[in-house]
């Protein structure tokens, strides 16, 4: 009789909550099979990119004492097998020399297959910080899932996936760094919350090259945010010599004061706001511009 093993608590509640009725009656209940290790396919979506080589061989040494203890998960295909979850399992299977592996064969369809491979990966604690973000990504651009429910596909806080989004946006050098393991998730944390990329790079290269500890570097953003910045050199959109001329109309149109405060374009392209000021002295007067507006009878 075959033995039957775990799926582990948070990928067996999703294929619970989310597989057709044949898949389910293709899960643990029905056994667990035994197949070539060049007939699994590795599943597309695999969040992650890079494996500890140390971590594989213990796990490998520990495969050819006791075998594989919790079998892979996979779905069949057009030419062998798709794995869904238990790359680990499978890598550190072929370093150990086993020509098979046990897997449970589900009957999922291709876009629950990717997502249960990408949640079933996202759920463990040693994946790496841009990894589980791009993963996050995927989830929402692919499955179009919001931040709330791939929180609760992974059981974690929503807070947590979107400070996880949030390091995608780091430069690209600073994410190399944290891919070379110069920066820490945590580094990388504080580093986000500075406004301009390259002071994102400048200071993350400071913090690699004095071996800045993240309490260090959370100092040493606070001393960087209360230098006080020279005034940014800014253009009006408006020139002077037209704006008084629309002021005065606007003052002869709603027969107040009216203040115009032109939109400017700074050195780098960014805009800011322009603003239009309308005084009213009471209750009455306020509906009077109101009804100029075309907004009274309210």
């Amino acid at each position: 009789m075959a033995t039957k093993h775990g799926l582990g608590r948070g990928l067996g509640a999703l294929i619970k909550d989310n597989a057709s009725p044949q898949a389910q009656a293709q899960q643990p209940g029905a056994g667990v099979l035994k197949i070539p290790v060049e007939r699994i396919r590795k599943n597309t979506l695999q969040p992650r990119h890079s494996f500890d080589e140390q971590a594989l061989t213990d796990l490998a040494d520990s495969i050819r004492q006791h075998g594989v203890l919790q079998p892979l998960l996979v779905r069949s295909t057009h030419d062998g097998y798709e794995l869904i979850a238990g790359e680990r399992r499978l890598r550190a299977s072929v370093i150990a020399g086993l020509s098979e592996v046990p897997v449970i064969l589900m009957n999922i369809a291709d876009g629950q297959s990717l997502e249960l491979a990408l949640i079933e990966n996202l759920q463990r604690r040693d994946l790496d910080a841009l990894d589980e973000a791009e993963g996050y990504q995927v989830l929402a651009t692919k499955f179009s899932l919001t931040q709330e429910q791939i929180a609760e596909r992974v059981g974690k806080a929503r807070a947590t996936v979107a400070n996880s989004l949030r390091l995608l946006a780091l430069p690209a050098e600073v994410k190399q760094m944290m891919t070379n393991g110069d920066l820490s998730a945590g580094h990388a944390k504080l580093l986000v919350g500075l406004e301009i990329p390259d002071e994102q790079t400048l200071i993350a290269r400071r913090t690699v090259k004095e071996g800045l500890s993240v309490r260090n570097l959370e100092k040493l953003i606070e001393k960087v945010r209360q230098v006080p910045r020279k005034p940014r050199v800014s253009r009006d959109d408006i020139p002077a010599i037209h704006l008084k001329g629309i002021s005065d109309k606007l003052h002869h149109y709603f027969g107040t004061s009216v203040r115009v405060t032109p939109s400017s374009t700074y050195a780098n392209g960014k805009k800011a706001k322009g603003l239009v000021e309308i005084d009213f002295y009471s209750n009455d007067d306020l509906d009077r511009i109101l009804g100029i507006l075309g907004l009274g009878g309210e």
